[in-house]
């Protein structure tokens, strides 16, 4: 059986702790993998090199660094389609679907190959007699990264590519349940030129987490995950002097006006609901229609949609989703629906009963689709994270905007509408992070930053963006004077405006 090693100071590094967690097909039900869980010491081996490294990368200048960063992009590009293969049989994503999770972290190191520019300071001249003031962003020095299992390519790249850009070196601890592509990635940032032990990728369970969390040379950690852990992650981190970014759950609405286009939006639906089985922190498990007229049209073309959905295996190019990432989550998911239909909501469709022909082993679970779910039921309240659609009737706009905005959780939110003044209005009222206007999935471009609201997300700085690039520096302000002969005992004075 395949070992899958650490990979640390620029090679596979085989770790010796004797614990393997197993890496299975999700198409098949099958382990086609283990992959290795690092003791403590070895976390810090790493962290040593990634410490030593940071100096001579930190010195390097910004314009080498992106040279690096565009060759990385070029290699990404080069092995897409084995990346894309290697990302689906392990996360039983389609095809497409692992492309899109590969190109989206792409546009982060794109936005980080101007890193130059991005790292300018401010200058003025003159702020007193002969005085001029200045800053400079520099890097923090180690910094890690904690991602989870839904997007194996994309989310470290948006961690580490402005990580790395910036001048830091990097710890990356990825999903056990799909660690092949994290490694490849580390392997790729090699080949693009970045010195050894820059990138480093450690595997593990929750010991390598708090041993990242409490490692006094990490001055920085970027999780994304659930929201009770990524309140722990917090917590831990910061009692322990990092700077912490932590992004949790969602439970992210879809808010059809009466005036929306319908055909539209049960393509949008359908997409943001199931595709990639419902495992992204920014599909739209929850609907909610504005008036009965509006909610019984779309139930109906909602379920005539949902017949033509194709579940497949991974390499199936006809399919619409594949299967979940493991047999214990599709248990959820079921579980979940079951207590759904026991809080009193009306199951439309129930996809628990789906199998595949020929791969009655893998991990694969309908769409389902709810109507009649109130906002007090468990199964509204918590994320599901499958393939499964919640109808949340509403009598009016107050109505449709309070309920994301009183949720736990403010991720993103969507509003479908052709009135401007409603969705402007939308927009600037609802208590959450990220908006969509007639768009399903609002992940802001690279350019932009991405974060939620309330239990979304902890700490005050967004991923990616120039809220990423804050995240992973910290600012140096100068106060120079060049005195003419003498220094004079009013060289020992703050400087004042006079």
């Amino acid at each position: 059986m395949r070992d899958i090693a650490h990979f640390v100071n620029g090679q596979a590094f085989n770790g010796a702790s004797g614990r393997f967690g197993d890496v299975f097909n999700p198409n098949t039900g099958e382990v086609q993998a283990r992959v290795q869980f690092a003791t403590d010491g070895e976390i810090d081996a790493a962290v040593q090199a990634a410490a030593k490294a940071q100096i001579g990368w930190a010195a390097t200048n910004p314009q080498r660094r992106a040279r690096v960063m565009f060759e990385f992009k070029r290699l990404i590009e080069r092995d897409m389609n084995g990346l894309a293969e290697i990302l689906s049989s392990e996360h039983g994503k389609v095809i497409a679907d692992s492309k899109g999770d590969i190109q989206r972290g792409l546009e982060v190191i794109e936005f980080a190959c101007g890193i130059p520019h991005i790292l300018k300071g401010e200058y003025t001249e003159g702020a007193g007699p002969g005085i001029d003031v200045y800053s400079m962003r520099q890097p923090l020095g180690v910094c890690a990264g904690i991602t989870p299992f839904n997007f194996p390519a994309m989310i470290p790249m948006w961690m580490f590519g402005i990580a790395i850009a910036v001048g830091n070196s990097f710890i990356l601890k990825p999903s056990e349940k799909d660690p092949t592509v994290p490694v490849k990635l580390a392997e790729l940032m090699m080949e693009a030129g970045a010195p050894e032990g820059v990138l480093n990728v450690i595997h593990g369970d929750k010991g390598a987490v708090d041993a990242i969390l409490t490692h006094p040379l990490i001055r920085a950690v970027s999780f994304v995950g659930s929201s009770d852990i990524a309140h722990y992650v917090y917590q831990t981190g910061t009692a322990h002097g990092k700077r912490v970014q932590a992004m949790g759950g969602a439970k992210n609405h879809g808010i059809v006006l009466p005036d929306a286009d319908l055909d539209q939006v049960v393509k949008d639906l359908s997409g943001a609901a199931f595709g990639s089985a419902g495992e992204r922190c920014m599909a739209l498990p929850v609907v909610v229609p504005v008036g009965r007229k509006t909610g019984d049209e779309l139930r109906e073309r909602l379920v005539a949609e949902i017949d033509t959905l194709k579940v497949g295996i991974s390499t199936d190019a006809a399919a619409h989703y594949g299967p979940v990432v493991s047999a214990q989550h599709r248990a959820k998911i079921a579980d979940y629906i079951q207590i759904g239909v026991d809080e009193g909501a009306e199951l439309v469709v129930d996809g628990r009963d789906f199998h595949l022909q020929g791969f009655e082993k893998g991990f694969f679970i309908g769409p389902s689709l709810f109507d009649g779910v109130e906002k007090g039921m468990k199964t509204y309240q918590e994320e599901i994270f499958g393939p499964v659609l919640q109808m949340v009737r509403a009598e009016s706009f107050e109505e449709a905007i309070s309920l994301p905005s009183e949720h736990q959780y403010g991720n993103g939110v969507a509003i479908f509408t052709r009135n401007g003044r409603a969705a402007r209005e939308f927009a600037a009222r609802v208590n959450v992070g990220m908006v969509g206007i007639n768009v399903p999935i609002p992940v802001p471009v690279a350019y932009h930053t991405f974060g939620g609201w309330k239990r979304s997300a902890f700490g005050d700085t967004n991923q990616h963006g120039v809220e990423g690039v804050k995240f992973y520096t910290k600012v140096k302000t100068v106060t120079a004077r060049w005195p003419e002969g003498d220094v004079e005992d009013s060289a020992f004075v703050i400087p004042t405006m006079k």
